[in-house]
């Protein structure tokens, strides 16, 4: 070999991302490990430091490449592919949609980097798109899987178009031999959270046609709402998969391209499908991925429930230009407390928007139960010294009536973001949840002005001068 071409192949391996093998000790007791694949040295369960990494071309994993969606129609696409030259594979998304909705926003970060995953945010709002477009967002998602989906989802009630769209995707992607399984939140024997669980119909789940496991409360709900596809893309945020939430709430929705993340998120699904409760789930360190640019550092509840609270909180607390907060309900100690001492310092600009129902019903619990009257008036003070509103949402019954919540939750602190299915509430730290935490200012603008398109729709936020009844079903 020539002096010209030992070169060439120096440093074509030079640019070769570095990986280590999974530790080879056992998983911890009552969980199963997830299938031997290579694990990225930033990631790990918990175990000892990796051995130091060798690079070579043999390690790095090749990436499966995607393929269209097959009806080829204006939904966004995902294409995983090699692009000219000798640089590696790159991840692109093509977003051909003709035409936009009302109340439905998106934004992709690109880069030209090799191997540069993507990041899309998608909002919601109450009567902005019909169940159909969000169900072709979905079907798009599942479409481009070619070996594996793996689903875990707190409400799953479809009907009509929806239901015909998202069924029709699943089977079509089973006949392509893609191997699917979902995990589903069941009831749960402790005291009704807010808002209740919904009651996920084991026949709607069955009708997918894909191996199911029912994820019993202990001690909480499981509440996630993510999909994991092919192990290199994830779908998350606050949208539970019913009519209600697709057409008549308010929402985020996450879609990343990113292996490193989409592994973190298997370990958190595998940790629920052998166990099938919540408590346990969630053990998954918090450890920082890099996407597009972007620092993106995945949070799990119910292990990291209390240091994700804490972690908002210091956040807010370091806030010099600007807070927005989007949640139903603001009842997490660290959180509230912290945004009480913000608002009465006058720190830097706040506002956000909660559901008004919720904060009612919330008020009445605390003024009742003797134990959390403490937060009375902090929650007071936030409301009363910052620009919240308050959407005053149907309340909930199990009659059949429309569910109607302000459901978004995130959290913007200057330039980073927290998006997911965290509720800032006590409540959320037991649940099994999940939290993107990004640094972004692309995706910290778009989400600061969703807070205040919403805020603009509802009247100010108020607190009860008496105790609300409290929902009876």
């Amino acid at each position: 070999m020539t002096r010209h071409r030992l070169r060439r192949a120096h440093q074509r391996t030079s640019r070769i991302r570095p990986q280590t093998p999974l530790p080879a000790s056992p998983p911890p007791t009552g969980h199963r490990q997830p299938p031997p694949r290579m694990l990225p040295a930033t990631w790990s369960m918990r175990q000892s430091r990796s051995p130091p990494r060798a690079a070579s071309r043999s390690a790095a994993p090749r990436r499966p490449r995607c393929r269209a969606s097959p009806d080829g129609g204006s939904r966004a696409t995902l294409f995983i592919g090699r692009p000219h030259g000798r640089r590696g594979c790159s991840l692109v998304l093509h977003a051909n949609r003709q035409g936009s909705h009302a109340g439905s926003a998106r934004i992709v970060l690109r880069s030209i980097t090799p191997r540069a995953p993507m990041l899309e945010i998608q909002t919601l709002t109450d009567g902005g798109q019909t169940a159909g477009d969000v169900a072709h967002d979905v079907a798009a998602f599942l479409s481009a899987a070619t070996t594996s989906l793996e689903m875990a989802f707190y409400d799953l009630r479809l009907d009509g178009d929806a239901e015909t769209i998202v069924l029709g995707a699943l089977r079509a992607a089973a006949a392509r031999g893609v191997k699917a399984r979902i995990a589903y939140n069941v009831d749960h024997p402790g005291p009704i959270p807010v808002p209740p669980p919904p009651t996920c119909n084991p026949e709607d789940v069955a009708a997918l046609g894909v191996p199911a496991r029912a994820i019993a409360g202990v001690p909480d709900l499981m509440h996630h709402k993510y999909v994991i596809r092919d192990g290199d893309a994830v779908w998350t945020g606050s949208l539970n998969w019913t009519n209600d939430s697709w057409t008549r709430q308010e929402n985020v929705v996450v879609r990343a391209g990113s292996r490193d993340l989409a592994y973190a998120f298997t370990l958190d699904f595998e940790q629920l499908w052998s166990t099938g409760v919540v408590e346990g789930s969630g053990r998954v360190d918090p450890r920082p991925v890099e996407i597009d640019g972007n620092e993106v550092r995945p949070w799990f509840t119910p292990d990291h429930g209390e240091d994700l609270s804490h972690r908002i909180a210091k956040r807010l607390a370091g806030s010099r230009r600007r807070i927005r907060i989007a949640s139903p309900v603001l009842t997490s100690g660290p959180i509230l407390a912290t945004m009480a001492e913000v608002a009465g310092e006058g720190r830097c600009d706040v506002a956000g928007v909660v559901d008004q129902t919720q904060v009612d019903e919330v008020f009445h619990q605390w003024r009742t139960n003797g134990v959390s009257e403490w937060k009375i008036p902090l929650l007071e003070a936030v409301l009363q010294k910052a620009p919240f509103s308050g959407k005053p949402s149907t309340p909930w019954s199990a009659d059949g009536s429309v569910h109607d919540f302000m459901h978004a939750k995130c959290v913007v602190a200057d330039d980073v973001v927290f998006v997911g299915s965290f509720n800032l509430s006590r409540s959320g730290e037991r649940n099994a949840e999940n939290v993107l935490e990004i640094e972004s200012p692309a995706i910290a603008d778009q989400l600061a002005a969703f807070v205040d398109t919403i805020r603009a729709r509802y009247p100010t936020a108020t607190v009860p001068a008496t105790t609300v009844p409290k929902v009876t079903t």
